[in-house]
């Protein structure tokens, strides 16, 4: 991480830990006053567990014109990116996919697709029913398997760095399960206070960025858990797909992926539309890549659906199955790891707040 990045942060920290004016916001304030003296690891805690939600700048006498130019989101935002970037493996990709992330996003989708065109080519089609008339089971299983699990390899040694780097230490499930509760809620996305936060503009508070999270969070968690059921049906009670409409899947898939549609529409208006000086610039291609590509892989999975039957079917699933598939290969590197970084420093805090 840059010296000079965690050195304008250390030192816009300290002059908010003597002013304490913002004491009562979100969860960063409270670990501030915690402490005197701020570790490098100190401050990447504060940064990963900073939400962004803006109310501190809007409320804060210091800022520019001010000499002490504090912009308390914008530096917490530069040191929470970095320390993505540090603690991945590898590192090289991570940085290039900040830069360039909807070019590699769209050029990884384009691969994907022709290598499933080309995995289906290359096997006897029409033996199927459903989705396995255009590729097998075996096929996706071979294909998918190994692209989830071994992204989720990486940024585990990557939340492992960065936990052994905040001193994390063993963890209490009770520190857990409040971490998990904050989350749920998504807490801190009201800036500590019930009226919401000030992401969109600086005079008017507004709950909507935190309920476009919690339509994106459920909305994911629905559609993992109609894939999970999909994997039970098929090898514990060895009921194959297609499935009805009334079944686990869809009951969980449809409602799941119009949550997650809505949201990351809703979360693309709101970026668009956020000063992009109080979050970090650097990563604003990588940040946008990723929610794209989410509502990319809802809004496909939506069309499928909806396109059974006809003959719009196999185009439709190759780019259904590419999205997925890029989203997952892209996990340890793009924003999508902010979760488990975030779920990471809610429980050390937890930790500290005893």
């Amino acid at each position: 991480m840059s010296t000079e990045t965690l050195q304008n942060a250390r030192r816009q920290i300290e002059i908010c830990n003597a002013c304490r004016y913002c004491e009562g916001y979100c969860s960063v304030f409270p670990a501030i006053t915690r402490q005197t003296a701020f570790a490098d690891g100190d401050i990447t805690q504060l940064a990963n567990l900073c939400h962004n939600c803006r109310g501190c700048y809007y409320a804060c006498q210091y800022t520019e014109p001010h000499e002490f130019a504090i912009n308390l989101p914008q530096i917490l935002a530069e040191v929470r990116t970095d320390s993505w970037k540090e603690f991945a493996w590898p590192r090289g990709f991570a940085r290039a996919y900040d830069r360039h992330g909807v070019a590699i996003a769209g050029l990884l989708i384009l691969c994907v697709m022709a290598l499933i065109f080309l995995a289906g080519s290359l096997q006897n089609v029409g033996s199927g029913a459903g989705f396995y008339a255009y590729m097998s089971h075996v096929v996706m299983v071979a294909i998918f398997a190994p692209a989830f699990v071994l992204p989720l390899f990486t940024a585990g040694i990557s939340i492992r760095r960065y936990w052994t780097h905040v001193g994390g230490g063993r963890i209490a499930l009770k520190d857990l399960r409040k971490a998990l509760q904050d989350v749920a809620t998504m807490r801190d996305l009201s800036g500590g206070q019930e009226q919401g936060c000030n992401f969109e503009d600086e005079d008017r508070f507004s709950n909507a960025r935190r309920v476009a999270h919690q339509f994106v969070l459920w909305g994911f968690l629905l559609c993992f858990a109609a894939t999970s059921s999909g994997t039970l049906l098929h090898y514990v009670f060895d009921l194959h797909a297609p499935y009805g409409f009334f079944s686990l899947p869809k009951l969980l898939g449809v409602p799941g992926g119009l949550m997650l549609s809505a949201g990351t529409a809703w979360m693309i208006r709101l970026k668009l539309s956020a000063d992009g000086a109080l979050a970090d610039a650097r990563v604003r291609g990588g940040d946008m890549a990723f929610v794209v590509l989410l509502f990319a892989v809802s809004t496909s999975g939506l069309l499928l659906y909806a396109a059974t039957g006809t003959a719009l079917v196999p185009l439709l699933l190759t780019f259904h199955l590419a999205t997925v598939l890029t989203l997952f290969l892209t996990l340890p590197y793009s924003k999508f790891v902010h979760g488990f970084y975030r779920l990471a420093a809610m429980i050390k805090n937890a930790k500290a707040a005893k």
